[in-house]
């Protein structure tokens, strides 16, 4: 009987895994891949589906009906980020440390409160903080605060970011909690019976450890908040007021695409503007990939 040829075996080992990958890979494609792909083809076409190259990005960047808001709304993004990467990650990092410590009573109660908001609807979450922080009969008033927190173009975004914080922080520390406890327990051990200290274990040992997957979670924080979207239009609408002053590149993407208080929307700008989007976070992830992952040591666990 003669043998099977070695291209033959190769693809009889092949298919099975080919088989399994295929429905996700056809599932993506569809709904992710050509999505994405025809945005950035859209975005050099108008309106009428003539070939415009680049003018709708000039039109982005140079007209002020457009430029403005832009520029505005990437400003507001990145100090939405600032507060997620200063706040939400060293917060979700301090509280995986506490939850490792085994001198703490009910551990598995306080990670399922500190997880909680994360599995709630941002419309809820919307709906409550805003019931909270009312003027007429919130914590402001109780607390004597005269300025509304979430009507003033100074304190709209701070307040949008702390709430968004307190939202996610569970996602980080789950991150963080899941390397803390597969750390050895024989390496915190030996370093205390050399007479390190608590915070010589943490920068000595600990640190180390859990850099990679501090790379992780920083780029997924910087995918997801410029990504952001559902708070702002649940809190503060389409308009993300007031003055534009919540405004990020989420509402600024809708009110371009549908149209928003009166004004016509358009698809081609709409894509421009998703485009760009695309383009800003993947700059990130790139700067991620090659600035940060490389340089980093990984260490079995």
């Amino acid at each position: 009987m003669p043998r099977p040829k070695p291209a033959t075996r190769r693809w009889s080992r092949r298919r099975p895994i080919l088989v399994f990958i295929a429905p996700a890979t056809i599932i993506y494609s569809v709904f992710m891949v050509y999505p994405l792909l025809d945005s950035l083809r859209r975005s050099f076409f108008d309106d009428d589906g003539n070939y415009a190259g680049l003018a709708n990005y000039d039109t982005l960047f140079t007209n002020p009906t457009f430029s403005d808001r832009f520029w505005g709304a990437l400003g507001h993004n990145f100090e939405f980020f600032a507060f997620h990467m200063v706040l939400q990650n060293p917060i979700g990092l301090l509280l995986a440390v506490l939850l490792t410590a085994q001198s703490v009573r009910g551990l598995n109660i306080y990670r399922t409160l500190i997880f909680l908001p994360t599995t709630l609807s941002v419309v809820i979450v919307g709906f409550i903080w805003r019931l909270i922080l009312s003027p007429l009969w919130g914590v402001t008033e109780s607390f004597g605060i005269d300025t509304p927190l979430l009507g003033e173009s100074g304190t709209v975004l701070p307040t949008l970011s702390l709430i968004s914080v307190w939202q996610w922080v569970g996602i980080p520390m789950i991150f963080f909690y899941a390397v803390l406890i597969a750390i050895p327990k024989d390496l915190i051990e030996a370093a205390r019976v050399d007479g390190a200290g608590s915070w010589q274990v943490f920068r000595d040992i600990t640190l180390p450890l859990i850099l990679p997957m501090l790379g992780i979670v920083s780029v997924l924080t910087y995918i997801g908040n410029f990504n952001a979207f559902d708070l702002i239009f649940q809190v503060k609408g389409i308009v993300a007021g007031p003055d534009y002053a919540s405004d990020i590149m989420g509402t600024f993407f809708y009110r371009t695409f549908f149209g928003a208080s009166g004004t016509t929307g358009s698809a081609a700008m709409g894509a421009t503007v998703a485009s760009v989007m695309f383009l800003i976070i993947l700059v990130g992830v790139l700067l991620y990939m090659f600035g940060w992952q490389r340089r980093v040591s990984t260490y079995e666990l």
